[in-house]
């Protein structure tokens, strides 16, 4: 037959799709309710308030490998299950059906008859008469092999990406700690003490610090910060900490020590995004007489130390226009000095600490309230002070969120380190 044209082809073929759509309906019309208990794709079981099975239709019996008359009449629902979900049954599942009427969607395994296992999801439920007297228990059993298949898979890749986790934990704390110095070598005449706070375990932080002897019985010291975290961070942080160290070998004098790290950094990342830190660097060189030391810093863009005098008194020692190490090639950093005389103290941290979120007023520490703590604090030994600022720390709580380095010096009453 000729293919209609126009309208009325239109016409014939919208009638074609409706026919196509009207064809599934009636197959399912046809549909018996005895086929589609027997084979319906899940299983049914219908038992006596005992449990003995009255009723199975054909899709369990080929999930188990049973003949029907090996069941009906023959076996309880209890006796499919394994040891395991037996317990469960008596002991859970058949109390709770009792008493509520119902239970749905429970896991439980069944065994077949060649004895494998077979995961499923059981519902229960109480067929009651007119009167509601219980009559049987209707039961539904739907295949949870591949939902079991799935959550080992998932929990096999969870454990795996926690293995990993803890794998880069112990990575990231190894690296964290080859950065910084495992302790502090001691100064004569000097009390000196350090903390290091991590943040975190999984991230390797970018604040450092050390002390180290020089030659002519001076001593070289230094605070940093560099910009970010994680493996960039380590690499900028491994650098300056070296460099600092060589630099103030070959040329002590703090300001040219800043500019031998920002000429490494500069020429190290020129073609990169630009890594950078806030470095105080600083020499200590001894006075005669007991009278304590004398205390040369050049700050690039740090925060500036804490001095608590043994009077009692305690203020910032700036050292104003200090720029950032790293950023540009021609930086300027400079210098301040002060006398550390028996004592004194002097507090050197990095802005983790004055960053961090106050827990009752959720605003940042600040300046202000960091030099009123140490106010309150002076006079104090440098072991003193450090164990001050921890408990500070610790008083943050949640509101601590970023790695905090501590640094202190002070000369002891007496010359001998407290």
């Amino acid at each position: 037959m000729a293919r209609p044209d126009g309208e009325e082809a239109d016409g014939a073929w919208a009638a074609g799709d409706r026919d196509q759509e009207q064809l599934p309906f009636s197959a399912l019309l046809d549909d018996s309710a005895e086929d589609l208990y027997e084979n319906a794709p899940c299983g049914y079981l219908s038992t006596l308030l005992d449990g003995r099975i009255a009723k199975v239709n054909g899709t369990l019996l080929t999930w188990l490998g049973y003949r029907r008359e090996e069941l009906v009449g023959r076996r309880q629902f209890s006796d499919l299950l394994t040891v395991g979900g037996r317990l469960y049954h008596e002991t859970h599942f058949a109390p709770l059906l009792r008493m509520q009427g119902e239970v749905k969607g429970v896991a439980l395994e069944l065994r077949a008859s060649d004895g494998s296992r077979l995961p499923v999801l059981v519902t229960s439920i109480v067929k009651r008469d007119s009167s509601g007297e219980p009559l049987l228990i209707r039961t539904t059993l739907l295949d949870a092999g591949d939902r079991r298949a799935y959550e080992q898979e998932l929990l096999r890749a969870r454990q795996e990406a926690e293995g990993e986790r803890e794998r880069l934990r112990r990575l990231a704390t190894t690296l964290q700690r080859t950065l910084i110095p495992p302790a502090l070598e001691p100064v004569p005449g000097l009390d000196v003490a350090a903390h290091y706070h991590f943040a975190s375990s999984d991230e390797v932080g970018g604040d450092f610090y050390d002390l180290f002897p020089l030659a002519a019985g001076r001593w070289g010291f230094f605070m940093g910060d560099v910009r970010g975290k994680g493996a960039d961070a380590a690499v900028v942080t491994s650098l300056a900490r070296y460099t600092l160290r060589a630099a103030a070998v070959s040329d002590p004098v703090p300001a040219r020590v800043l500019a031998n790290l920002n000429t490494a950094l500069t020429q190290q990342f020129q073609d990169d995004e630009p890594r950078f830190c806030t470095v105080i660097f600083g020499l200590l060189e001894p006075e005669g007489g007991d009278m304590g030391f004398h205390v040369v810093l050049a700050g690039g863009g740090h925060p500036p130390a804490v001095l608590l005098r043994a009077d009692g008194s305690a203020d910032y020692l700036p050292t104003p226009g200090g720029q950032l190490v790293g950023v540009v090639p021609d930086a300027q950093f400079t210098t301040a000095t002060v006398g550390l005389r028996p004592g004194d103290t002097m507090l050197l941290y990095t802005d983790g600490l004055t960053e961090a979120h106050d827990p009752v007023t959720d605003e940042r520490y600040g300046d202000e309230a960091l030099l009123e703590f140490a106010r309150a604090l002076a006079p104090v030994s440098a072991h003193r002070a450090v164990e001050a600022v921890t408990g500070l720390l610790d008083s943050f709580g949640e509101g601590l969120d970023d790695d905090i380095a501590l640094l202190a010096v002070g000369v002891p009453h007496g010359g001998r380190p407290s």
